[in-house]
């Protein structure tokens, strides 16, 4: 049986932005960087270098294994770049709207890649489109760009200025020029972005394992509301909010992330393992064996498992060499090219009470599937375990939700969950432990509300 572990989240994207103060060939280095944040998107990957005079820009459809691996691929010789790997939740999945997107205007080229969404992208748009801007991508990504464009004044630090006051969502941004590079996060620092050294230059990523990737040393994160320019002098704040505060999306920890990955100071891998420890305090289990789902389940339930004092077992194993041969827009086919097998350790299972620990439940199909699957393999009883909190609201800050009906846990209780999934019984960490994991009182929580 197959299961459709893509039945969560989605994250839209990863960034990575580099600038040396020698030239050299960018490639590897934005080669392993976007491939350790292949997880945030896998329908498109992209880059754009400067060599010192121009920018050039190379992007496909596929993995950045692919696209990078292609006969027609150049060495991207130069001083920086950045680079883009793409989960699409605004504009559909085509060459098109794949990033980075470089664009000619009367002050010289500029290129952009985005991670989140834009709350107000449609209504900009309407009146970009009214001055007469003409797009062309489906992107909010293209929106900001169109809008620097059009408040520009007298300099780039300037206008990107103007441009912050003008958008609001959860996004994160990397801005390339010829001879400069820029980041900037939303002020409520909802998408993460932080900043490494390396060797003779600066890099910036949507997580610190792209930092690790490529022997970089980490700086720090972003600031919300901060805007940085990196050029051969070095790093600058341009502009900078009073007292910020962060509120990380929760679901990085929780599932977007990779788990050897510091965001704002946090341990991904360290906050799982704690919520698995708090989950079984809340919703304690009487079981044979702790499974988890790979990947991101895994670390909870060793920390569940590790309270509990009840042994940790392997109950699945995940094929994660699926071939990959096309990228379609039409949801069926993602759908289709995105399903991955999700076998069960039979021997590992049978005759045994299984406690199950997962992430979290969107629509809970995932769920369903798993819980089919432990019975056909044995499984004497299952419990049905969740580091998330209930999710019960979409999200419009960069997750593919758009609606409510979308999500079970808004229209159901708890126990008709259980009844659905086919569970003997099902527990959530609740919003109070999820915060005591990440050691903060702030994160964005809507999507629980």
């Amino acid at each position: 049986m197959k299961i459709d572990i893509n039945d969560k989240f989605k994250e839209e994207c990863g960034i990575v932005g580099i600038l040396s103060k020698k030239k050299f060939n960018l490639s590897s280095m934005m080669f392993y960087s976007l491939n350790a944040l292949q997880h945030r998107g896998q329908e498109s990957c992209g880059i754009t270098y400067s060599d010192g005079e121009k920018l050039i820009c190379e992007k496909d459809m596929g993995l950045v294994s692919e696209v990078f691996s292609k006969d027609n691929h150049k060495e991207a010789i130069g001083f920086s770049a950045i680079g883009h790997v793409r989960y699409s939740t605004y504009g559909e999945s085509t060459i098109t709207n794949a990033q980075p997107i470089l664009d000619d205007y009367t002050y010289g080229q500029i290129a952009l890649a985005h991670n989140g969404n834009l709350t107000n992208a449609a209504i900009i748009k309407k009146h970009l489109t009214e001055s007469g801007f003409k797009f062309n991508t489906a992107t909010d990504s293209e929106v900001i760009l169109k809008l620097i464009q059009k408040k520009y004044d007298s300099s780039i630090e300037k206008t990107l200025k103007l441009v912050a006051n003008h958008i609001t969502g959860g996004y994160a941004v990397v801005i390339l020029t010829k001879d400069s590079l820029y980041a900037m996060r939303d002020t409520n620092g909802i998408r993460p972005l932080c900043i490494g050294k390396f060797n003779d230059g600066y890099i910036v990523c949507s997580e610190s394992c792209a930092l690790d990737i490529v022997g970089g040393e980490f700086i720090r994160d972003v600031y919300p509301g901060e805007i940085i320019k990196i050029s051969k002098d070095g790093i600058e704040t341009i502009n900078s909010i009073k007292n910020p505060s962060c509120h990380t999306c929760a679901f990085e920890y929780i599932y977007f992330a990779r788990q050897d990955s510091v965001i704002d100071g946090i341990s991904v891998y360290k906050s799982r393992l704690k919520a698995g420890e708090l989950l079984y305090k809340e919703c304690p289990a009487d079981g044979d064996i702790v499974v988890g789902i790979p990947d991101s389940g895994i670390a909870a339930a060793l920390g569940y498992s590790k309270a509990s004092s009840i042994p940790y077992e392997t109950g699945f194993v995940r094929n994660n060499f699926i071939g990959r041969t096309f990228i379609s827009p039409l949801q069926n086919k993602r759908e289709e090219a995105l399903t991955a097998k999700l076998n069960v350790i039979k021997g590992n299972v049978q005759g045994k009470r299984v406690i199950v620990v997962d992430d979290s439940i969107v629509r809970g199909t995932t769920c369903k599937k798993i819980i089919s699957l432990l019975k056909e393999a044995g499984a004497k009883e299952i419990h049905f375990r969740l580091a998330s909190p209930i999710i019960k609201s979409p999200c419009y800050l960069g997750i593919n939700t758009k609606c409510k009906k979308e999500l079970i846990g808004s229209s159901m209780s708890v126990e008709e969950i259980n009844d659905y999934i086919g569970a003997n019984s099902l527990g959530y960490i609740s919003i109070e432990g999820l915060l005591t994991c990440l050691r903060k009182e702030t994160a964005c929580l809507k999507c629980f509300k």
